[in-house]
């Protein structure tokens, strides 16, 4: 599904600023996909020829563009995306063909009514050989009419949970034909003959989503900190209750049930936002680093933005539920805020990647990282998974009087997490042991592997 956001900002990553925000209601907004996705993948991912043509048009919004992944039959799962670009050496170029009715695009925001160009992923062919997903822009509509060009169909995909200010749309490819230059080439590229010419990396062509997973964290912690401040303030006039008789009714905050429902929310949204700009500095870091040819630091930053993504999503959809109810039945009416702003952050759970698929994906890291200890290699192990290697298990003896320092938590945090991933490894190596084969193996461990 198409990011969604309530303020969108565009990170240069070669300065570390942003050049553009975008403001909106929580509703969203058509040019949403357009400085989220469309901008940040023509700079992470367009030659630099191909960014002085394209980035002016698109800053200046002559063109307004989108980004189109997500097909009606596949998400998450990218190798099986279906359209396909196949390579025409004869005229030099592309041919965009759809040829189910799975592999319609189906959610890019500002698809349906109000974007003219896309950026599409699609099975690259050339001389005979398919090599996965590349990224293309194509342009889908007339600049002067706006109507669809011939081999477009699109349109809306109608009323969502929501984001209905967003035209999330449809889009069907009939051999469309685009210039060869049009496939976004700083990683791969498909030359004048056909010829393939494969990224440094396979994991190259990931930038986007990292990026867009690295903001999402700090717009949900956002989203919860606003819903914690209306329970709070609420709960600051809302008197129900004597705690004294004859006393008068006392605030709902001077309860210390209510007190444990939504502090830790605004405490969970600072922590939130803060994590975020750790991974926003990461994510600006690596793309220098890629463009010089090195990748070291993208597996950790794939797997922290993944993880953070699909916990904070979670943790934020029930954080908000529980201040709603904190606001008894005034919580249940639009006019306090909290149905819009559900329907808003629940959707992260699903989209850039399902909570459950993104674990999974983190899983992979662990275990790799896991294997690194058990083989002698804990001093190859990436800063983030480095708790993994520590001699001994370190376990503070702890007791109910005992103040416990930030790193005595931080030490207990990773104790556990430390025996949830040792012990799925263990599983998963008992597993192929008895001669379960590695992806049944793993499917019987995923419920241990999501937990660590």
């Amino acid at each position: 599904m198409a990011e969604h956001g309530p303020a969108i900002n565009v990170l240069d990553y070669e300065t570390g600023h942003h050049f553009s925000n975008l403001i909106m209601a929580r509703d969203s907004h058509p040019f949403e996909l357009h400085y989220g996705m469309f901008l940040p993948t023509l700079r992470g991912q367009g030659t630099d020829e191909q960014q002085e043509k394209w980035i002016p048009l698109a800053l200046i919004r002559a063109i307004v563009g989108t980004y189109a992944q997500t097909e009606l039959g596949h998400g998450t799962n990218l190798r099986k995306l279906e359209v396909t670009s196949t390579y025409d050496p004869k005229t030099q170029e592309f041919v965009l063909h759809s040829p189910t009715v799975t592999a319609t695009k189906w959610w890019p925001g500002g698809l349906g009514k109000t974007s003219n160009y896309a950026i599409v992923v699609a099975q690259l062919w050339t001389l005979g050989k398919c090599y996965g997903p590349h990224p293309f822009l194509v342009q889908l509509r007339d600049l002067e009419t706006h109507q669809p060009l011939p081999g477009i169909k699109l349109g809306d995909i109608g009323p969502k949970l929501g984001f209905n200010a967003n035209d999330n749309g449809f889009l069907i490819f009939d051999h469309l034909r685009i210039p060869r230059d049009q496939m976004l080439m700083r990683h791969a590229q498909v030359l004048p003959n056909g010829e393939y010419v494969k990224p440094a990396h396979s994991k190259l062509g990931y930038g986007t989503m990292v990026y867009v997973r690295s903001m999402m964290i700090g717009d949900q912690g956002l989203q919860l900190g606003i819903a914690a401040t209306i329970a709070i303030r609420y709960s600051a006039i809302r008197r129900q209750g004597e705690m004294v008789e004859g006393q008068g009714e006392v605030k709902v905050l001077d309860y210390q049930t209510q007190q444990y429902r939504i502090f830790p929310q605004m405490a969970k949204a600072y922590a939130y936002i803060f994590a975020s700009t750790k991974v926003r500095d990461m994510y600006t870091k690596n793309m220098k680093l890629m463009k010089s040819g090195n990748v070291s630091l993208l597996p950790e930053l794939h797997a922290l933005s993944s993880g953070l993504k699909a916990v904070v999503t979670w943790e934020v959809a029930q954080g908000i539920e529980q201040c709603r109810l904190a606001c008894g039945g005034h919580g249940f009416s639009q006019a306090s805020g909290f149905p819009e702003l559900y329907a808003q952050t629940v959707a992260g759970c699903t989209y850039e990647g399902e909570n459950i698929v993104l674990l999974l994906q983190v899983s992979k890291f662990l275990v790799k990282a896991a294997r690194q200890v058990r083989s002698g290699e804990a001093a190859l192990l990436a800063e983030v998974a480095e708790y993994l290697g520590v001699v001994g298990a370190n376990r503070s003896t702890f007791s109910q009087s005992q103040n416990f320092s930030d790193k005595i938590v931080i030490e207990a945090f990773e104790h556990v997490a430390r025996r949830l991933v040792f012990s799925a490894l263990d599983k998963l190596d008992h597993l192929r042991g008895e001669g379960v084969g590695p992806e049944e193996a793993w499917n019987r461990t995923s419920v241990e592997l999501c937990k660590a």
